[in-house]
C-alpha cells in the first residue's frame, strides 16, 4: 500500500502510526510537511515551502483562507513531483485547516483521503469567547466563522474523517457527522506509567527534599491553557504552605489564541505581578521527554486547565503516570476526568476555588491510591496506543480500500 501523509509539522499526530506502516516493506510511506527536526526509518519525508506569505491587503476574514491556498499549492506542486516519479498513494491522511489537502485529489483522483479533523470554529460558545465574553464584536464573530472554509472543503471532498474526542467532534455540523469517527492518537501507556520511587530531579534541578510538588505542563504559558490562573493559584498556595515547591514545564510563549507584543511572555507577566519565592518556582523550559515523563510520575499534584478546546495529550499522560489531576471544569476535561473518581474539576475562572481544590488533594494525597489506579486505568482502558493504534491502522486499511463505512464506524 502507498500512503502520503500531509501535515504541517513532522510528525505530529501521525507519529506511530506512520512509524507501524513504514516497519511493512510492503508499503512506501511519505510525508509532506514544513518541518521535518526529525526522521522515521521508511519515511520518505518531503520539505513543502509556500511561495510567498500572505498578502496584506487580503481582507482579514480571508487571510487564514488564503494561507490555505498558498499551502495547498505548494503541496500540489510536491505531489506533481511524486507523481512523475511514480507515486500514487492509495490513500491520503491529511491534518485538516491548514489548506494542505485541498487539490490533492487533482493530481490523483483515484486515491482516498482521510481527513484529520482537529478544530472547527466558532465565534461564541467555546474558545474565542470563553475568556471575554463581551470582547467579541460583529466584526470578530465574521472573522473567526470565515476560518472554516478549508474546513468545510475538506469535510465535503474527504472519503472519512477522524476526530480525536467527542468534544471536538460537537464542533462540527452535524451533518458530516455520518462519515466521521471518534478516535483518539492514544498515548504510549507503556512508557507514560507509575514510578514512585523515581528521583526528584532534572538536569540541574534536585527536588529530592521537596514533600510538595505542583505542576503544570504545557507546550505554551498562555491565557487558553489557564496560566494566569494557574500562577495566582500556586502563589496562594505558596504563601499557605512553605514546603510546596512549583514546577512549570514549557516555553514562555503562546501555542494557541492572542499572543502578546514580541519580547513578552505570561511567564515574565505572572512573576511580575505576583513575585513568588523564587526559591520555590521553578520554570524548567521544554522537556526531553525521559524528563518529562519523570515530572509526571513525582509530581504531588498536576494542575490542568483549558478553556474549550483541543484537548492536551498531557493530560492523558498525567493519568497514563497515576497521577493525581487538578482539572478545569470545562466540557473538554469533563470527557476525560470523573470528579472524585479519577481525578479533580475546579472552575477555571475562580481562582480561590482552585486553589482550594489543589489543597485538598495536596493535605490527602497519601490516601487517593484509588483516585491514582483509577486514572490509570482511564488512560490504559481508553487511550491506551496499544490498543487505539490497531484501530487507526484498520481505519486506514478499511478507507483506502473503499470499504465505507469503515469497521471504524461513523460517529453517531
Amino acid at each position: 500500500m502507498n500512503i502520503l501523509f500531509l501535515h504541517n509539522n513532522f510528525p505530529a499526530q501521525y507519529r506511530h502510526v506512520a512509524r507501524r506502516l513504514a516497519a511493512d516493506k510492503a508499503n512506501r510511506v511519505v510525508f509532506i510537511s514544513q518541518r521535518v527536526p526529525g526522521k522515521i526509518p521508511g519515511v520518505t519525508n518531503i520539505l513543502s515551502k509556500p511561495h510567498r506569505e500572505v498578502k496584506a491587503e487580503t481582507h482579514h476574514y480571508l487571510r487564514p483562507t488564503e494561507a490555505a491556498v498558498v499551502n495547498a499549492q505548494a503541496v500540489f506542486r510536491n505531489c506533481l513531483e511524486l507523481k512523475k516519479k511514480g507515486f500514487e498513494p492509495d490513500i491520503v491522511c491529511a491534518h485538516s485547516g491548514w489548506g494542505n489537502s485541498l487539490y490533492v485529489k487533482e493530481v490523483f483522483p483515484n486515491a482516498r483521503l482521510l481527513s484529520y479533523f482537529e478544530w472547527f470554529y466558532h465565534a461564541r460558545g467555546t474558545d474565542a469567547d470563553f475568556l471575554d465574553p463581551g470582547a467579541m464584536g460583529y466584526d470578530d464573530a465574521a472573522r473567526i466563522h470565515s476560518k472554516n472554509m478549508p474546513l468545510l472543503m475538506d469535510l465535503a471532498t474527504c472519503d472519512w474523517g477522524q476526530v480525536p474526542t467527542r468534544f471536538q467532534l460537537a464542533q462540527i455540523p452535524p451533518v458530516f457527522h455520518a462519515r466521521l469517527s471518534v478516535l483518539h492518537d492514544g498515548v504510549d501507556t507503556d512508557f507514560f506509567k507509575p514510578d514512585r520511587r523515581v528521583q526528584k530531579k532534572i538536569g540541574n534541578l534536585d527536588l529530592g527534599e521537596a514533600r510538595e510538588i505542583l505542576t503544570f505542563a504545557t507546550r505554551g504559558m498562555e491565557p487558553y491553557r489557564g496560566f494566569p490562573e494557574f500562577m495566582r493559584a500556586a502563589a496562594l498556595l505558596m504563601d499557605r504552605r512553605p514546603d510546596l515547591h512549583v514546577l512549570v514545564v514549557g516555553e514562555d510563549r503562546v501555542a494557541y489564541g492572542k499572543r502578546l507584543p514580541e519580547g513578552e511572555g505570561w511567564g515574565q507577566r505572572m512573576v511580575a505581578e505576583l513575585k513568588p519565592d523564587p526559591a520555590r518556582l521553578h520554570f524548567t523550559g521544554p522537556l526531553a521527554y525521559g524528563d518529562y515523563v519523570k515530572v509526571l510520575q513525582f509530581s504531588t499534584v498536576r494542575a490542568y486547565l483549558t478553556v474549550p478546546f483541543v484537548l492536551s495529550w498531557s493530560l492523558i499522560e498525567s493519568l497514563a503516570c497515576g497521577g493525581l489531576v487538578v482539572g478545569s471544569d470545562t466540557a473538554p476535561v469533563r470527557e476525560v476526568i470523573r470528579h472524585g473518581e479519577n481525578g479533580f474539576l475546579a472552575p477555571f475562572d475562580d481562582v480561590e476555588a482552585f486553589a482550594a481544590q489543589i489543597e485538598e488533594v495536596l493535605d490527602t494525597a497519601d490516601d487517593m491510591q484509588d483516585i491514582r489506579a483509577a486514572a490509570r486505568k482511564t488512560a490504559v482502558e481508553k487511550y491506551a496506543l496499544e490498543k487505539l493504534l490497531p484501530r487507526q491502522l484498520r481505519l486506514i486499511e478499511d478507507v483506502a480500500a473503499g470499504r465505507l463505512p469503515p469497521r471504524e464506524r461513523s460517529a453517531n
